[in-house]
């Protein structure tokens, strides 16, 4: 047994333990998109049943884009999931946790799962567990991981660096790259860039203009 298959079996499992009686309506929640300068956060929510399986899922950033890809359309074509978006303009009102809390309430809220694994958090609204490091142990976090970095990534590339070229979001995605950070100082944010980062620290004055 290879290691992909090694990893798909321990994922798999995983679920399995929390999925008792072997009835409940489980899920996995994970996030893209805490650590960057610019952009959203998107959070995903997936729900299947044991039967479901899928090769190749593991940790999305473990994987390379074309992988990404197609795992992408076959985990949306086989299970039940959400999609959860909050901008950067809510992410600087009320902080990056808080933004990916949200986005993942909205993510689980569109599956409406009995009890839900989440990725290195735990929500007080809703039935869940936090597991550390989860897109490496849970196949429906994993499943999770895969579909909200696909989702986020072609925001940027697709709607976002059309928008704003001189800034490379086609390229880092809104992290904070050396190429994204000499286009900061070339240029300064544009309106999707998160004031309230560090890098960013700007008056009231300027931060409401470029909203």
């Amino acid at each position: 047994m290879g290691r992909a298959e090694k990893n798909l079996t321990a994922l798999l499992a995983f679920d399995h333990e929390h999925r008792m009686p072997k009835t409940l309506h489980l899920a996995g929640a994970d996030e893209a998109g805490r650590g960057p300068l610019a952009g959203p956060v998107v959070a995903a929510c997936c729900s299947a049943g044991p039967d479901v399986v899928i090769p190749g899922v593991f940790d999305s950033k473990q994987l390379t884009i074309h992988q990404r890809n197609n795992l992408y359309t076959k985990i949306t074509t086989n299970v039940k999931y959400g999609v959860g978006i909050v901008h950067h303009d809510v992410i600087d009102e009320i902080n990056i946790l808080e933004a990916t809390k949200l986005a993942t309430l909205q993510a689980i809220s569109q599956v409406q799962p009995e009890y839900t694994l989440i990725d290195g958090f735990s929500l007080s609204d809703v039935p869940c567990k936090k597991v550390i490091k989860g897109d490496q142990l849970s196949f429906l976090i994993a499943c999770a991981s895969i579909i909200a970095k696909c989702v986020r990534d072609k925001l940027m590339v697709e709607k976002y660096h059309p928008l704003y070229p001189q800034y490379g979001f086609d390229r880092h995605k809104g992290y904070g790259t050396k190429h994204h950070r000499e286009a900061l100082a070339a240029h300064g944010p544009c309106p999707i860039h998160r004031l309230s980062f560090k890098w960013g620290q700007k008056t009231k004055k300027t931060s409401e203009s470029l909203r």
